[in-house]
């Protein structure tokens, strides 16, 4: 067993629903062998108020989380990542900043709870899907034996994640 704590960042353009989703479930389940951020690169400033709400339902403390943007996790003095994970098409589309330490890096895109138009039960009941998804996909992360595999199988892994539709429904 190694002691090594990995450094996880997930990005979206608003930074107000699924990198903060992202973000707390993998704080969540992480054991310990994680530090989750989220960020964007056009931070809304706020949380989703639909996601918030699950989230506070599901029993996490949200007191911390905030919409913050990405130049704070390319600059000195910001922690180095390990891996950086885009959680929406339009920031994986995006010229991202160069992460110091060269993370492993995927593209993980699920539907945006905060473009869904319905009911507030209609949306409430989207956003939990989508955090599902979220879920099964960072459970699958968490699972890998990260510590030894080398960079390009890491990669592969991470990419596979990304099409296994099983984790997606």
């Amino acid at each position: 067993m190694t002691d090594r704590v990995f450094n996880v960042l997930f990005l979206c353009t608003h930074n107000s629903a699924r990198s903060m989703m992202a973000e707390s479930i993998l704080s969540r389940i992480g054991g310990g062998r994680f530090r989750a951020f989220s960020a964007g690169s056009q931070p809304s400033g706020r949380i989703n108020p639909v996601v918030k709400a699950l989230l506070e339902r599901l029993g996490y403390d949200v007191t911390g989380l905030r919409s913050k943007t990405w130049d704070e996790f390319a600059g000195p003095g910001a922690p180095e990542m390990d891996f950086v994970f885009t959680v929406c098409d339009n920031a994986a589309g995006e010229v991202c900043p160069v992460w110091p330490g060269h993370p492993v890096s995927a593209h993980w895109g699920f539907a945006d709870p905060s473009s869904f138009e319905g009911s507030d039960a209609e949306k409430a009941a989207f956003t939990a899907g989508i955090y599902g998804q979220i879920e099964r996909r960072l459970q699958a992360f968490t699972s890998l034996p990260l510590v030894s595999l080398d960079r390009m199988a890491i990669k592969r892994h991470l990419d596979d994640l990304a099409t296994h539709r099983e984790l997606a429904a």
